[in-house]
């Protein structure tokens, strides 16, 4: 049985509370803090399902979170992963599916802000490598303001192999690179289609490059080489969100 982890912060710990309550084992909370009204009513709903509050006191927080904890932290359960084979069966039937595959996506920060803008823009799945990929940790909750539990996240061995078992559901791969003339909105989504995202320091690895139907980059001014990915999987996201708007409106 994995260990568990602490996750901290207010909006992690309440999300959480509202979400998938059951991951939570104990909530830690500053002893002497001054208690907000969100603190209240996350203390409020922990009392009204019984986990237990331990208050604390704030050097020991610190130790726990590294000091950024808002005055609250929760030990909890680690995330538990979707199955892929899962995820594809219950895409099959859906008409313009999006799923966001992260190729060597290693930095906690950047991949819970992609999680972030993947909820809010109703991203149906995100695949990752269970090696050379960061894996949601209590930093990624954190980062992701609580909304890692909003969209299924599976691990994958191989994120080729993933990508043909999605080709084979009729999915277009679609790869986000930095040298290539095709722009990232000259390019029409309204297909179900899967975005892969490269890592902050190599991009996307040659097999899974090859892998890919279509190559689109964002174009870059002022000698500029590349944004962080974080900031790449937005815009990108937002533009294939834009495009379905769009069309549902004609």
């Amino acid at each position: 049985m994995e260990s568990p982890e602490i996750i901290y912060g207010k909006n992690p710990v309440s999300s959480l509370l509202e979400r998938n309550r059951k991951r939570i084992n104990k909530i830690f909370v500053a002893k002497g803090i001054r208690y907000d009204e969100k603190t209240k009513k996350i203390l409020a709903r922990a009392r009204q399902y019984k986990i237990n509050v331990q208050e604390t006191p704030r050097d020991k927080l610190d130790k726990l979170t590294g000091g950024v904890h808002q005055g609250i932290a929760a030990s909890v359960s680690p995330i538990e992963y979707a199955e892929f084979n899962d995820l594809l069966a219950k895409l099959k039937s859906k008409t313009n599916a999006l799923v966001l595959i992260l190729d060597n996506v290693e930095d906690p920060n950047n991949f819970g802000s992609i999680i972030r803008t993947a909820a809010a823009a109703g991203v149906d799945a995100i695949v990752i490598a269970k090696r050379r990929s960061s894996p949601v940790t209590s930093a990624v909750e954190k980062s992701s303001a609580g909304t890692a539990e909003l969209v299924p996240i599976a691990q994958v061995s191989n994120i080729s192999s993933a990508i043909e078992k999605l080709k084979e559901s009729n999915f277009w791969i679609i790869g986000a690179e930095a040298c290539c003339e095709r722009q990232y909105f000259e390019q029409d989504y309204n297909m179900n289609c899967a975005l892969v995202m490269g890592g902050e320091d190599r991009g996307i690895s040659p097999l899974v490059r090859k892998n890919c139907d279509i190559l689109v980059s964002i174009p870059m001014r002022n000698n500029v080489n590349s944004l962080n990915v974080a900031n790449s999987a937005s815009i990108l996201i937002y533009e294939i969100v834009r495009q379905r708007i769009s069309k549902n409106k004609t």
